[in-house]
C-alpha cells in the first residue's frame, strides 16, 4: 500500500474557484509549502490557464532551504522549530518577497508516520496566508494521526480555503 494522494476532481474544482477569483481580481499567488511538497502549487497548476493567477511556487522542505528560498531567519527555525506558528508566517511573508505575487499561502507540519513530539504530534499543520499589503492570517489545524497521504491532502484542502478568504 503507497500513502500517496492523488489530485483528484474535488481538489482541482477547489483550486479553479481560487484561480477564477484571484483573475477577478487581479491576484497572482505564491505558494511556500513544506510538508505538502508541492501539492498546493500541483493542485493549482493542474487547472488549464493557471499561469495567469499562480506566479510561482517555493517547496523548502529542509530547514536550509527555508532560509535561503525565502529568507526565513534560520535563529527563527532554531527558537521555535520549523512547524511553528512563526515559521509559517515568515514563509509566506518571504514568498511574498521573493516573488511577484500579491497573495501567498505557506504550509509547515508533520504528516508521519515518524517525527511526531507530544508537544508538536504527527499531523499538525501550520498555515499563514495573506496579502503583500496586509495582515498576515495563521491557522493551527491538528488533523490527528489519519495517515501521511489523509494530512497532505487535508493540508491541500486548508490551503486553497485560506487563498479564497482573501479573495
Amino acid at each position: 500500500m503507497t500513502d500517496t494522494i492523488e489530485l483528484d476532481a474535488q481538489l482541482i474544482a477547489h483550486a479553479a474557484d481560487v484561480l477564477k477569483a484571484c483573475r477577478e481580481a487581479g491576484e497572482q499567488i505564491a505558494t511556500a509549502e513544506s510538508c505538502t511538497g508541492g501539492l498546493v502549487a500541483a493542485a493549482l497548476t493542474a487547472v488549464p490557464g493557471s499561469s495567469d493567477a499562480f506566479e510561482r511556487g517555493f517547496v523548502t522542505y529542509s530547514n536550509a532551504a527555508k532560509s535561503e528560498m525565502l529568507g526565513v531567519p534560520f535563529w527563527l527555525i532554531e527558537k521555535h522549530g520549523a512547524v511553528s506558528e512563526d515559521v509559517a508566517r515568515a514563509m509566506a511573508g518571504g514568498a511574498l518577497t521573493h516573488s511577484r505575487a500579491s497573495l501567498a499561502v505557506a504550509v509547515t507540519g508533520i504528516a508521519g508516520p515518524d517525527g511526531g513530539t507530544p508537544e508538536k504530534p504527527i499531523g499538525l499543520v501550520h498555515f499563514a496566508a495573506g496579502r503583500a499589503d496586509g495582515p498576515m492570517h495563521h491557522e493551527r489545524v491538528l488533523f490527528g494521526n489519519v495517515g501521511r497521504a489523509e494530512v497532505r491532502r487535508r493540508s491541500v484542502e486548508r490551503a486553497l480555503a485560506l487563498l479564497r478568504s482573501l479573495l
